[in-house]
């Protein structure tokens, strides 16, 4: 029997789906025991742009996460994404008050660091060390206990439009919800799929979502610079839907079944039926002009990942290569064609480390979910949930009551 505060969940609000995850923290680390999903109908490009039909995808997803795991969910962490979301690399001074490093001097360096001119719009929402230095001694990851007289920390900031941020916490009030710390959903993603030697010797993770995708480049353990491409899974569907001619739903459908990103492992006798709009019988094609659609659409994905990757100025340290995940990086043959254009070693990133519904999570699509639960267990003072109470029930059917009454 679970004991109250070894819960916790995440919520993942992405611009095709809401997913909450809810993992419970073990001895042996930490089980997942609850998924719920809901198609996203308020978002573009990761940004919300409609509350109400926001609000009436979480509380779908919460609904199922809370029916899955027996629990009450009051608290998560959220991710955040979308093109308002910047990243950019400071450096901060303090001399050592004590002649040795204590707790006290990295919280002043952190600070010291971040205080960097900040527009009203904007928010802060991580500060990400990337190493310290001690005096002349550099590449110091721990520097709590070494002598010297001035510490000097190089870390990343992450920023987001403090407008995106408030539409978040006001779709999670009206869901009756608080949130414990909202999450770079790339960030989370890179403790759900990399493993500590990928993040040591360099590794570029690529988030492929439905609107964005996402990038967090890593480099001796630290992210060293973050991007976000308005480019998603969502454009491949378009394309399909403009090329073939058939509705979205259809496109959608057509992408996960039968979408190839590289035309060269499309056999020539391979076939797809295509429904056409209205009344029109279904047509019968080739699946090598699907590929054709998709494939031009990928290349310029990823020739846009090459300029960020290039940008971070740490490519030739990837020795890890790149790791691919996200809904988007399901499709067949995406990995061949990201090592053709980007001439780096690619893999995909599926949720590793975690116990329970393996089975269930172990797709990219999850990676962002399961990143915001370990994400929360490793937390210094972690948010928990409570397990089901008496008043489970009564919950669900006041929170489905107020959103009904908050949209009439």
């Amino acid at each position: 029997m679970r004991k109250n505060g070894e819960l916790v969940a995440g919520l993942d609000i992405g611009s095709t789906k809401v997913c909450c995850i809810v993992g419970e923290r073990t001895a042996d680390g930490v089980d997942i025991i609850g998924i719920g999903t809901a198609e996203s109908r308020g978002l573009r490009k990761g940004v919300i742009i409609n509350i109400d039909a926001t609000v009436g995808s979480i509380i779908s997803a919460i609904q199922e996460a809370e029916l899955m795991a027996g629990c009450e969910i009051s608290t998560v962490y959220a991710g955040v994404a979308g093109g308002h979301v910047q990243g950019f690399n400071s450096n901060g001074i303090v001399a050592i008050k004590d002649r040795e490093v204590r707790p006290s001097d990295i919280f002043r360096v952190i600070d010291a660091a971040k205080a960097v001119p900040m527009p009203k719009d904007r928010q802060i929402i991580h500060v990400l060390p990337q190493e310290y230095m001690v005096d002349e001694q550099q590449g110091i990851y721990e520097p709590i206990g070494m002598p010297g007289v001035r510490l000097e920390a190089d870390v990343h900031i992450v920023t987001a439009a403090s407008s995106s941020l408030q539409n978040i916490a006001k779709c999670a009030s009206r869901c009756d919800l608080s949130i414990a710390e909202v999450v770079l959903e790339q960030l989370a993603s890179s403790a759900a799929v990399l493993t500590p030697e990928e993040k040591e010797l360099g590794v570029a993770l690529i988030d492929i979502g439905g609107g964005t995708t996402d990038i967090a480049v890593w480099a001796r353990r630290s992210i060293v610079h973050t991007a976000v491409i308005p480019i998603g899974g969502n454009n491949i569907t378009k394309d399909i839907a403009v090329g073939l001619r058939t509705p979205m739903t259809d496109a959608e459908k057509i992408k996960i079944k039968y979408g190839c990103a590289l035309t060269d492992l499309v056999h020539e006798d391979e076939t797809i039926e295509v429904p056409t709009v209205g009344d029109r019988q279904p047509r019968i094609l080739s699946r090598d002009v699907l590929c054709t659609i998709i494939e031009p659409r990928v290349e310029e994905m990823l020739a846009l990942i090459n300029q960020q990757l290039h940008e971070s100025g740490v490519v030739e340290e990837l020795g890890s290569g790149v790791v691919l995940t996200g809904g988007a990086a399901v499709m067949e043959g995406m990995p061949e064609l990201a090592q053709e254009v980007l001439g780096l070693p690619v893999r995909r990133g599926i949720p590793r480390g975690v116990g329970g519904l393996v089975d269930v999570v172990r797709n990219p699509r999850f990676a962002t979910g399961v990143g915001l639960v370990l994400h929360g267990c490793r937390a210094p003072s972690a948010a928990y949930i409570p397990a089901r109470t008496e008043r489970f029930t009564s919950r669900i059917v006041s929170r489905v009551r107020r959103w009904f009454q908050a949209a009439v």
